[in-house]
């Protein structure tokens, strides 16, 4: 990775990133307010998030030997869907396919992790992420350690840039679910094995490669396809938008004022010329057409101190049978999950027959597994 010359972090007092590049090289890690057009010092954003939006800036880091290393082996890191073209892309999910078919078959000699063990952080908890990625690693031969907020209170009671170094030592590819974007990028820079990014409050890869290979599986591309996206302009959003820059297809996100997805990001995936980008406030009329419309929760984990806030916001936003009607009877619709029923999406419409959220969840554990499998060079 090329020298970064300023960051933010965001642990007590940070929100970092900027996506202007698919390299994050000698960009400003900083995250638009959680409210866009929303002053930080508007009531509406909690003490908790501004104390969270503030960057700091670092002196220039050279690429690290750790860099060096993992390129001359031949090894890669997963971090942002973008930093891959899109024949590679569409590679890592037929592989997902032929790996899922191969273990829906009861297969169980196939094991390419075998020796292997793979480091978990979690500062977030995450029922999806911890399941999918130890069970998958571990259906294909190897064995996964959870390391919970507490195990490693990384960039608090140990520096990044050290934990990173030591897991490297101990494992052969470390996945993390963190908060601050900067922070993933700080332990794929001093890893010396891959990494592989779960979630950031940035982007959520693995979640939209997961996505797309639910897409292809009901409707046989992804390609050409309309998914809508009906909610707040949160980290699976900007994911999509990083995917559209890649594969095209045309990405609709339907938000209330204020709350739409990070300008430069959207700017990049337009820029791009891959794909049709549509950011608006309308989402009945974004809807009309859509393959699929796809929604997640209003207040993402972090963000708990604005649901009653945002819940008056959002009215308007809720996947419900009208919204889906007009979709059309084609329509599927998925959610990355946790759902807050009757919030976000009525209990009928996670429930109806067009509803792929759960094939959705399960191919987390597939499209995982393909990219674990990738970045080992396996």
């Amino acid at each position: 990775m090329a020298a970064i010359t300023s960051h933010c972090a965001l642990r007590s007092d940070c929100a970092p990133f900027s996506a202007s590049s698919s390299s994050f090289s000698g960009q400003t890690f900083c995250q638009p307010a959680p409210f866009p057009g929303i002053s930080l010092s508007s009531p509406a954003i909690s003490p908790t998030l501004r104390r969270r939006i503030s960057c700091q800036t670092s002196s220039a880091i050279s690429p690290s030997s750790a860099v060096n290393a993992k390129e001359k082996s031949g090894l890669k890191d997963f971090l942002h869907i973008n930093d891959f073209d899109k024949t590679t892309i569409l590679k890592i999910l037929d592989r997902a396919l032929e790996v899922k078919a191969l273990l829906k078959s009861g297969e169980r000699t196939f094991l390419p992790f075998k020796g292997k063990t793979m480091a978990m952080i979690f500062a977030k908890p995450s029922m999806r992420t911890r399941v999918s990625f130890e069970t998958g690693f571990f259906l294909l031969g190897g064995h996964a350690l959870y390391l919970g907020p507490d195990d490693i209170q990384m960039g608090k009671r140990e520096e990044t840039r050290d934990v990173a170094r030591v897991l490297s030592g101990y494992n052969d590819i470390i996945m993390a679910r963190v908060f601050a974007h900067q922070d993933i990028l700080d332990l794929s820079k001093y890893a010396t094995v891959p990494v592989i990014n779960g979630l950031t409050d940035y982007n959520h890869p693995c979640q939209i490669m997961a996505d797309a290979l639910t897409i292809i599986e009901h409707i046989g591309q992804l390609e050409g396809t309309k998914v809508v996206y009906v909610g707040d302009g949160n980290n699976i959003v900007h994911s999509w938008l990083l995917l559209a820059a890649v594969v095209p297809f045309h990405f609709v996100c339907a938000c209330p004022k204020g709350f739409e997805p990070d300008e430069k990001t959207v700017q990049k995936a337009q820029q791009a010329g891959i794909s049709k980008i549509e950011i608006t406030n309308d989402p009945k009329e974004a809807v009309r057409g859509a393959d699929v419309v796809y929604s997640d929760v209003w207040a993402s984990m972090g963000q708990k101190e604005e649901a009653s806030y945002r819940r008056q916001v959002f009215q308007g936003f809720q996947v419900d049978e009208p919204l889906m009607k007009l979709a059309g009877s084609k329509a599927y619709f998925m959610h990355c999950l946790p759902a807050e029923r009757g919030v976000e999406v009525t209990d009928g419409v996670i429930e109806a027959p067009n509803s792929i959220v759960f094939p959705q969840a399960e191919n987390r554990m597939h499209a995982q597994n393909a990219i674990m499998l990738h970045v080992l060079g396996l």
